[in-house]
């Protein structure tokens, strides 16, 4: 899901966005109907992350081959919905059975399994607002995540051209968070682009 600062590629959404939200959410999903609310930077938030990253990393040891901070709350300075995103690289994301139970027991719960979109899974933090993004190693989704916050980390105009587009359409009424970040999609692109340019990515 685009809950996060990222972009998917066309292989995935030909739907509508109810229409994929009920395929791929496990459980039920509520609509929004709502604006969104965006928080000034909580400098509370890397806390947040590394306080979940501790249970993540006793619940798969070994199995946890990349684990790292994304999305507007790790960036310094930037407004953000007050969630904390992490992502996870694993072996395999279409094997469950080796990460999925572990993490429950910890308190996390699946909401999200993207099968066609790089194996994505999304588990829900517990005690916390907060959202794992869980892929294989090497996918290049992790790749422009992490280009996109280390870009927004240290280029001060783009962070805020990103934060006044989100204020923008934050102010809006939307029936799901995913249709915010769909709209979202066009500026991430464009900076993600100028992200992936500095370091000669295509």
């Amino acid at each position: 899901m685009k809950d996060t600062d990222k972009v998917k590629g066309s292989a995935v959404k030909t739907a509508t966005t109810d229409e994929y939200l009920l395929a791929v959410t496990v459980g039920e999903r509520e609509p929004l109907n709502s604006t969104i609310y965006l928080a000034p930077y909580d400098p509370d938030w890397p806390s947040q992350f590394s306080l979940q990253a501790r249970r993540i990393r006793d619940a798969l040891s070994e199995h946890v081959l990349l684990l790292e901070h994304i999305g507007s709350t790790s960036v310094p300075g930037l407004s953000a919905k007050p969630i904390i995103d992490m992502v996870l690289a694993v072996s395999n994301s279409a094997d469950e059975s080796f990460y999925v139970p572990p993490l429950e027991e910890q308190g996390f719960v699946l909401r999200i399994r993207e099968p066609d979109w790089f194996e994505h899974r999304l588990l829900k933090a517990p005690n916390i607002e907060g959202h794992l993004h869980i892929f294989s190693v090497g996918c290049e989704e992790i790749d422009r995540m992490l280009a996109f916050r280390d870009w927004l980390r240290v280029r001060e105009d783009d962070r805020r051209l990103y934060e006044e587009t989100k204020r923008k359409l934050a102010a809006r009424t939307w029936k799901h968070a995913q249709n915010y970040a769909d709209a979202k999609s066009e500026v991430v692109q464009e900076i993600l682009a100028r992200a992936l340019g500095s370091i000669g990515r295509p």
